[in-house]
């Protein structure tokens, strides 16, 4: 069943070293399980994966070769960490930026099931740059902000369409760690290839803000606002919006108009604030950064987490998300063309029954399988209505990475 606890750890390392090869022991298992599931095994060879690493990000080059020592030096944990055409992965997220007056904020809500994220707030100094963030694939990162007051952070874009690319927490590692504003990112963006959509939002200490729609295979649209949620302006229509509620979280970012220093508190209720963790998709953690201090702001299950660049304290905190979840199944319409599952329809303790984590990897994989087979012990066939199962069955949710 899926787990609603997460541990955060706050870890300070130049340099990749002891503490990096610690974590790396640790979470390496579930990775590579969900790299030879998903086929990881028949992507790019080694020589192809360093060959992107060296064309599209040289300075990145030295930092691969010295955590795939660390790794313990295999092909398949070298090309993992490269992150050259992976498997695919999905995510969640909101994400807005704004200035007024010297004062700039970026602010995300990380959506996502608990046991699918690393956890980790790493601050390090890789290529002589102090860059702080949230860990993803190990060493990339899904939000950050480096010593010049560059910030960024990531949302998926909503489809599992995909194309030669790197990963694209690793081409935000790359950001961070070789731009020191908007402009360059953006040049950046345009030039070094993600293999899926993503939906980026920018800010930096001069207050210049952007919103960018990532595009599987290379290319990047800047957005009219620095806001995003997990659909794009193309034509190409987003993966379960009903279910991430994207489009209502998007419309309700373009209605805000607030300071800069007063966007945090709205990422901290509704509709953007998600609290469906056992369903895969509740809000692990909220993260404010202001580039022009130097500054993060962790909310972590309604407490806050300060951390400064220049003096970063090691930590760790524990969330317990069981109390923070409302199960909303009614809310949802699984069966295409319904607006909604009838709430007298509905076997409560069923559906909060079901792993929806297995779900979720299931959906990443391509597979589907009926979702009575997601619930435990004999007879949960029919706890369920048959309509709801086939229902289900052709429209499987869920937030995967790992």
């Amino acid at each position: 069943m899926t787990n609603l606890t997460l541990t955060f750890d706050a870890v300070n390392e130049a340099a990749p070293g002891p503490k990096w090869a610690a974590r790396w022991r640790r979470c390496w298992p579930d990775y590579e399980a969900w790299f030879i599931a998903n086929g990881g095994d028949a992507g790019p060879s080694l020589a192809e994966c360093k060959a992107a690493l060296r064309r599209y990000m040289p300075e990145l080059a030295p930092v691969h070769a010295r955590l795939s020592v660390l790794a313990g030096g295999s092909d398949r944990a070298a090309r993992f960490l490269s992150t050259w055409c992976p498997p695919t992965y999905l995510g969640g997220c909101s994400l807005a930026a704004a200035a007024q007056g010297g004062d700039v904020r970026l602010v995300r809500n990380y959506d996502l099931a608990p046991e699918l994220n690393e956890g980790l707030l790493l601050r390090s100094e890789w290529s002589g740059r102090a860059v702080m963030g949230m860990s993803e694939f190990l060493w990339g990162l899904s939000d950050g902000i480096n010593d010049a007051g560059l910030a960024v952070a990531l949302a998926y874009g909503g489809r599992a369409e995909t194309g030669q690319g790197f990963g694209i927490t690793t081409v935000l590692r790359y950001v961070l760690e070789t731009c020191e504003t908007v402009d360059e990112a953006l040049k950046a963006l345009h030039r070094v290839p993600s293999h899926m959509a993503y939906n980026l939002v920018l800010a930096d200490a001069s207050g210049r803000t952007e919103g960018v729609e990532i595009l599987p295979g290379g290319g990047a649209r800047v957005t009219p606002r620095a806001i995003a949620t997990n659909h794009q302006s193309g034509p190409e229509k987003a993966a379960l919006p009903a279910f991430t509620r994207t489009h209502e979280r998007h419309a309700h970012l373009s209605r805000l108009k607030v300071a800069p220093d007063a966007l945090n508190a709205q990422f901290l209720k509704a509709p953007l604030l998600q609290d469906r963790y056992a369903q895969g998709f509740g809000t692990l953690f909220t993260a404010e950064y202001d580039p022009v201090a130097l500054t993060l702001g962790l909310t972590i299950n309604g407490a806050r987490w300060d951390q400064t660049l220049h003096d970063f304290a090691e930590g760790q905190r524990v969330a317990d998300y069981a109390g923070a979840q409302t199960v909303q199944i009614a809310a949802q319409p699984w069966a295409a063309g319904a607006d909604a599952v009838p709430a007298a329809e509905v076997h409560w303790a069923a559906w909060a029954a079901v792993d929806w984590a297995a779900v979720g990897r299931d959906y990443a994989a391509g597979r589907g399988r009926a979702i009575h087979s997601y619930l435990p012990g004999p007879g949960a066939q029919d706890a369920i209505p048959a309509w709801q199962i086939a229902a289900t069955s052709a429209r499987q949710c869920g937030c995967p990475r790992r």
